[in-house]
């Protein structure tokens, strides 16, 4: 049996997953522009959560498949598999950055505990209609789609081409 195509299968549908999972949230994120009624925000919000359980296991299945596939296929020497690793890495950092504390305002800002909120502590005070509609005007989610989509198209580039 040949474990190099059925790793890479396994890696493009890891990558399917995480990109289906994260699309959810990206589709909310340009949703929510537009919307200005706490509860339908808030609603929002809570499918783009429900979304991030498919984008996590799909980035494991990703990341363990692609490591397996680079280790038989001999690929660690090649400068390629490098530079998406590195695009990759960039892109987690920016995107828990920038999104993970502006999802947490809008989640406070619709009276909602975000991650890292003490259980304990009672839910955060709404804003007025106003302040929040100031957050939701934000264009954080179009900088994240661009920053998210060119980084997704360079290390798809990479892996087919394999250019260095």
């Amino acid at each position: 049996m040949e474990w190099y195509s059925w790793l890479v299968l396994a890696h493009v549908i890891g990558g399917f997953g995480f990109v289906l999972g994260h699309g959810v949230s990206a589709h909310v994120a340009i949703q929510l522009r537009q919307e200005r009624d706490p509860a339908r925000v808030a609603a929002l919000l809570d499918l783009s959560g429900l979304s991030l359980a498919t984008l996590y296991v799909s980035l494991l299945v990703l990341l363990a498949a692609g490591i397996a596939a680079a280790f038989v296929g001999d690929h660690w020497g090649r400068l390629w598999i490098w530079a998406a690793i590195g695009i990759l890495v960039v892109l987690l950092a920016f995107m828990y950055a920038v999104a993970s504390p502006y999802y947490a305002e809008l989640r406070r800002g619709v009276g909602q505990r975000a991650y890292g909120d003490k259980k304990e502590d009672p839910p955060p005070a709404p804003l007025d209609a106003g302040a929040l509609a100031a957050k939701l005007d934000s264009a954080r989610p179009y900088w994240l789609a661009a920053v998210g989509s060119i980084g997704l198209a360079a290390i798809i580039w990479l892996m087919v081409m394999k250019p260095f």
